[in-house]
């Protein structure tokens, strides 16, 4: 099965039909975050949103904890799909659910150890998919997101195997080693962020020699 491409971090118009014309399958916006790049202001994440059409998944990047924040900021936007990057800590899925039913929910989990295979077997269930990233929610500054690290694929591929929903891989993916992360965890998708920017613009030719890259694992 082919796997899906989701281009983060996306700040403008221009970089969102940049993305699509070369075959985006997902395109990332950025809300306000404790740290890392990529955010843009709301009223631009729902500016651009309004250009992605199916089947184009528009994701927006949420730090927010609380259901009901998460349901204002879904609604702010105008997003097809969230992406939760920290922890649920007030509310329920269901309560999200409820409120946007047409809405698919995406929860990250940090990958830092054996620890997350428990994490994801106990949300997976309750959401539409999953997105391993490397980042630390529990650093005294929180990374949610966009570090350029990598983290341990041999765990992401036990996650794969053991849940129930799609799996999205990010977390320090380029041209270079996308083929090896693909062959190693075998997710659903992979989503992409500084590895095809060239200060922090998406640039074009890092993001066809991504794409390429991973059609080279589908077509093996």
């Amino acid at each position: 099965m082919r796997t899906r491409i989701k281009i983060c971090c996306i700040s403008s118009m221009q970089e969102a039909q940049l993305a699509i014309r070369l075959g985006a399958d997902a395109l990332g916006l950025v809300g306000k975050m404790p740290s890392g790049p990529g955010p843009i202001e709301d009223d631009l994440i729902a500016a651009i949103a309004k250009t992605i059409h199916p089947p184009i998944a528009s994701f927006l990047l949420t730090s927010r904890q609380s259901a009901t924040g998460i349901i204002d900021h879904v609604k702010r936007t105008g997003v097809n799909t969230v992406q939760i990057v920290d922890a649920l800590s007030e509310g329920t899925y269901e309560h999200i659910k409820e409120a946007l039913p047409q809405l698919k929910i995406v929860q990250v989990i940090h990958v830092t150890g054996e620890e997350s295979i428990e994490e994801a077997l106990k949300l997976h269930e309750k959401v539409d998919s999953l997105l391993l990233d490397s980042g630390n929610p529990k650093a005294a500054i929180k990374t949610l997101g966009g570090t350029g690290n990598t983290h341990n694929w041999a765990i992401s591929r036990q996650i794969v195997k053991l849940v129930s929903v799609p799996v999205f891989l990010a977390g320090g993916l380029n041209e270079t080693n996308v083929a090896e992360a693909i062959n190693t965890v075998e997710p659903f998708a992979v989503d992409v962020c500084s590895g095809v920017r060239t200060n922090r613009l998406l640039d074009e030719k890092k993001l066809l020699s991504f794409i390429g890259a991973v059609s080279t694992v589908e077509k093996a």
